[in-house]
């Protein structure tokens, strides 16, 4: 795991160092001093005139374009101007700004990482809260079903109840009417002969 890990950082190391190199040559501008070393700065191309400061390791300046005796004329990021011997000074930056520039890399792609491990947590909730709703989805549906069969049985039987009672009504009916239609009328007729008889 270790040997994964500093394959990747020395490959990210390697890509750092040659994406500021390749910045490096298309700006005439821009340099760094060496590492490693306190770097006095003159007024002038030359160790005869004065002194007016020093440049820290690795710090980044700006070439004016002025080389004179083998001195190049600079400008630190306070706006200082002065000259400094040309060999301390670079146009590939040091191990410090390729460190800081892996170190962000580094931040961005944790961040990166970050931001799709919440993603997923987020995805993975969506999918669980959408589960749970298709399950009451379906036990809805089960219970609308069973709902729908106690439902048709109650018909069928309602359906049942209701054909007996036109059954026994028919029944009743047809019944009055043997009454009027039989029984009646030979009654009348019986009554009829009793009366002629008493005449």
């Amino acid at each position: 795991m270790m040997n994964i890990k500093q394959t990747f950082f020395t490959l990210l190391f390697c890509t750092s160092l040659s994406s500021f190199a390749e910045e490096a040559d298309t700006s005439s501008t821009a340099g760094y001093i060496s590492e490693d070393l306190i770097v006095y700065m003159h007024t002038g191309a030359g160790k005869n005139y004065r002194i007016q400061g020093s440049v820290s390791s690795g710090e980044k300046v700006q070439l004016t374009g002025e080389v004179t005796d083998d001195y190049s004329e600079i400008i630190t990021d306070k706006n200082r101007i002065g000259w400094v011997e040309s060999k301390y000074v670079s146009t590939k930056p040091g191990m410090r700004y390729a460190i800081a520039d892996l170190n962000e890399q580094l931040a961005n792609f944790q961040s990166e990482k970050s931001e799709i491990t919440r993603q997923l947590s987020d995805a993975k909730n969506e999918i669980s809260l959408l589960e749970s709703e298709r399950s009451d989805l379906q036990n809805s549906i089960t219970a609308l079903n069973m709902d729908l069969t106690q439902t048709k049985s109650q018909l069928k039987s309602q359906d049942t109840d209701i054909k007996k009672q036109w059954f026994f009504n028919g029944a009743i009916v047809l019944g009055i009417g043997l009454l009027f239609g039989l029984v009646l009328p030979r009654l009348f007729s019986k009554r009829k002969a009793s009366m002629e008889n008493w005449g």
